[in-house]
Formats: structure tokens, C-alpha cells, sequence
């Protein structure tokens, strides 16, 4: 069991001992820290904060704590009860509210939950804002409201249908071609808030839907995390259904993956490939991705003469990237697409309308729009070192070696060759480096990864 306290919130497994666990005390202690922190942004009289939560089996019990908790420090909260991420954002904009609270451990699985803590822009914090936050929770100096001045609760469940009439206003949301189209599709939602979202998207852009595990009760049907080995049930009904595709999402709907009308995976490191190549063909611009994520991006990014920049791994550092670069589109290779014309956060639900204009346009099938992009293949490795050898030291020396290559030092060592690429990143809590690689086939991914491994253990002598 675990507690995990970072500056991007505080996740961790139910039940268990206080302080090793995400337990009642720990969800108030850390609810209360966030709570201080808003009030410390602005002197004001009221405060507002929007909170919602996913499906998850503990969802309730940790909601009914945190709210309360702001309620005690005399913040007012808007419950948006079951929701996603992306629409808790909005709302936080739409609101215009001091702060918001999404209760969710993401893709994690069902023992799992967690407090994902986001501005008064609805975005998430940066590192220091984060960091204040632990300070706050570790140091306990926590001002409480008297009986007069706590806060308000009220409810609102307007936010999903909200968060969809904006995603259709938007310009490169093409509903009349959409429509047209009489596309069917096969919605995995882990029997999370996406079982309620994603439908009610479809049916907006008069898309059938076939609905396989949106019941919202956190009961997941198997591991959450939108990867391949997981889909067998999705990949069979598209094909059983004779669906135009599949749509999976992660439990707070911020993921986003397909599988193809053959009931093959289209990828998930494509998913903001094929978005980025609808959106750049319209309103040309610059792209973001973080360094551990696909090429393909960037060759989407030149065929469209913009310009690709790789960001440090992390939401709040690709959204730091793409407005420093003035991005038309980002996000991250899992899946996440980052949409500034509606908002600066990863949105399933703003992925799947651009998708489906981008098909409904192209008159193509899924597999063939696949089809019309670069294949590469990734390594995902890892190497263990002894406490004693400075990893910092050796990556360093990595990038020396490599110096008349291009490379990138912001987050690791990233080194990227002609025809492929390596990324570089050691962790923060033990000996080791992870090796991520790309390349045109998995041969060459993994034979570039052990490659790299094999120089590592020559510099650290092992």
C-alpha cells in the first residue's frame, strides 16, 4: 500500500495506516493544505472552489471529505459530483473560480484515488505551487473558519453538457460533415465518467453509440491504462458491432486511444498524431510534445511547415511549452490531447470531435488513416546502477559522446539521430536510468536501446 506526495497532488491506496496511505485523515490534511494555499493567492472575502470525482469505488467518502474540508476553511465548493478532468478544468474557467479538485487516480487501478490541484485558470499547478502546498501540509499552521464564516456547497451536474456545447462551437469541430457521416462507434469507458461523457458527445454529433462498460460505478471490467493488452473485449465488439472504430478512455477521461475498424489498436501515441495533422491543416501552427514521445509529431509538424518542440515530461511542462512557443496543438503521447483554442488541458472529449471531423473529411476508413502516417516502434528499458554511481555524472558523459547529434538536456539526456532517437532519465528515488528509444521497427528500437545500455555499463564500469 501507498502514499504518494508530489508536488502534482497526493495519490495513494485506501485504507491502510495514516501517513503511508491515502486514508480519511490524510485526504482532509492535504485537502485543507490546498484549501490555505488558495486563500494565500488573494486576500479576499469569499473564495470558490469546483470539485469533482470520478467513478471510483472510494469517490464518494474522499469527495464528501475534501469538500467539507473546504468548507471548514470557509471556501465556498461546486460540486460537480461525477465528472472528468478536462470538464473540471472548465468549469474552473467558467466559473471563474479560485481553484478546483478532481478526485481521481487517473489510470491507476481500483484501490487507488487521488487529489489532482488545479489554479484559477483550471490548469494544473506548477512545481512550486505544488511544493508550497506540501510545505503547508507538512508545517500544520491551517486557519479554520468560525461557525459564521464557513462555506457553501452547492451542486451543479450542467458541466459535461456545458463542457460539450463548447467543444461543438469550436471552428474545426465539423458537426454537419460529422453527421453526415453516420458513423457507429464502440465506447469503452471502464465504467467510469467517460460512460457518461463520451455518449452524450457522440450523440450531439449524431454518431452512434455502442456502449461497452460506461456504467459509472468504479467497478473497472480490467486495468484501466488504455494499452493494447487491455482491449481485448473492445477490439472484438468494433468488430462484432461492424463499427466505423473503437474509443477507450482512462477513468478521469483525459486519456484517449482507438482501435480501428479491424479491431486493431490505431495507437496510442497517434491519437494526437492524427489530431495534430487535422488541426495543423487548418490553422497552421507550432506543435508540443514531451520528449518521450512519438516523432511522428514532429514529421506532422514539417509536413505542415510548423515547428515541433519537445517539452520536459509532465502535463504542466508541455502546457508551459506551448505557450511559450504559441502552440495550435500538444499533449502527450498516452493519449492526452491539449486543445488551447478550448482549453490548456488534456480533453478526451475535444480529441474525439477533432478525430471524427478529421475522418468525417477524409472519407476514409481508420485503418487507412493509420495507414497514411509513419510507423515507428519504441523501447522502454531501464538499467539499475549502484547507489554510488553519480547518474547525473553519466548522463553528462552521455551527451558528450553524443555532442554532434542533436540533444536536449531539460529533461535527462535526449539524443536525437537521423532515423531515430534515444531519451535519457534517471529516477529521483532510486540507482537507476530509464532508457526510451524510437525507431522505424522494433528491431531497431531495441538493438538502439541495448546499445545505449551497453555504453552506460562501460562508463559506470560494471
Amino acid at each position: 500500500m501507498t502514499l504518494i506526495k508530489s508536488i502534482s497532488g497526493i495519490r495513494g491506496t485506501i485504507g491502510g495506516a495514516q501517513g503511508e496511505n491515502l486514508t480519511p485523515i490524510d485526504a482532509v490534511m492535504y485537502g485543507a493544505a490546498y484549501g490555505t494555499w488558495v486563500k494565500q493567492q488573494h486576500q479576499k472575502e469569499s473564495y470558490r472552489v469546483v470539485v469533482g470525482r470520478d467513478a471510483r469505488i472510494s469517490g464518494s467518502m474522499i469527495q464528501q471529505l475534501v469538500i467539507n474540508t473546504l468548507v471548514g476553511l470557509g471556501i465556498d465548493v461546486i460540486n460537480l459530483d461525477l465528472s472528468t478532468t478536462p470538464t473540471v478544468e472548465m468549469a474552473v474557467m467558467m466559473e471563474h473560480a479560485d481553484g478546483g479538485i478532481i478526485l481521481t487516480a487517473s489510470h491507476n487501478p481500483k484501490q487507488w484515488n487521488a487529489l489532482k490541484l488545479l489554479n484559477n485558470k483550471g490548469e494544473f499547478l506548477d512545481a512550486a505551487a505544488g511544493q508550497e502546498i506540501l510545505d503547508i501540509a507538512e508545517g500544520g499552521n491551517m486557519l479554520f473558519a468560525d461557525v459564521d464564516s464557513l462555506g457553501t456547497i452547492s451542486r451543479n451536474d450542467a458541466y459535461i453538457d456545458l463542457h460539450i456545447d463548447e467543444i461543438l462551437a469550436l471552428d474545426l469541430v465539423n458537426v454537419k460533415a460529422i453527421k453526415a457521416a453516420n458513423f457507429k462507434v464502440v465506447v469503452d469507458a471502464v465504467n467510469s465518467t467517460g460512460g457518461i461523457a463520451i455518449p452524450l458527445l457522440l450523440e450531439a454529433l449524431g454518431v452512434q453509440p455502442v456502449k461497452l462498460f460506461c456504467t459509472p460505478n468504479g467497478e473497472f471490467p480490467h486495468n484501466p491504462e488504455p494499452l493494447k493488452e487491455h482491449l481485448g473485449d473492445l477490439m472484438q465488439e468494433v468488430v462484432s458491432q461492424g463499427a466505423d472504430f473503437g474509443i477507450v478512455v482512462d477513468p478521469d477521461v483525459d486519456r484517449l486511444a482507438f482501435v480501428d475498424e479491424k479491431g486493431e489498436m490505431f495507437g496510442e501515441e497517434y491519437t494526437l498524431v492524427a489530431v495534430a495533422d487535422y488541426v495543423l491543416a487548418n490553422t497552421p501552427g507550432n506543435t508540443v510534445s514531451n520528449m518521450s514521445s512519438s516523432r511522428a509529431l514532429r514529421d506532422i509538424t514539417n509536413k505542415h511547415n510548423g515547428s515541433y518542440k519537445a517539452s520536459a515530461v509532465g502535463e504542466v511542462n508541455v502546457v508551459q511549452t506551448m505557450k511559450d512557443t504559441n502552440a495550435v496543438i500538444g499533449g502527450e503521447g498516452n493519449g492526452g490531447i491539449i486543445y488551447p483554442e478550448l482549453h490548456y488541458g488534456r480533453d478526451s472529449l475535444v480529441g474525439v470531435a477533432l478525430f471524427l471531423s478529421h475522418l468525417a473529411e477524409q472519407k476514409m476508413t481508420v485503418s487507412s488513416l493509420r495507414e497514411s502516417y509513419p510507423s515507428y516502434f519504441m523501447s522502454k528499458q531501464k538499467i539499475a546502477l549502484t547507489p554510488q554511481i553519480d547518474v547525473d555524472a553519466i548522463l553528462e558523459q552521455m551527451a558528450t559522446i553524443y555532442k554532434a547529434e542533436e540533444i536536449t538536456t531539460i529533461d535527462g539526456v535526449k539524443i536525437d539521430f537521423e532515423s531515430n532517437w534515444v531519451h535519457l532519465r534517471k529516477s529521483n528515488t532510486e540507482p537507476i536510468i530509464r532508457i526510451y528509444t524510437e525507431a522505424a521497427s522494433q528491431h531497431q528500437a531495441d538493438t538502439l536501446a541495448n546499445d545505449i545500455i551497453s555504453q552506460i555499463k562501460q562508463i559506470a564500469g560494471l
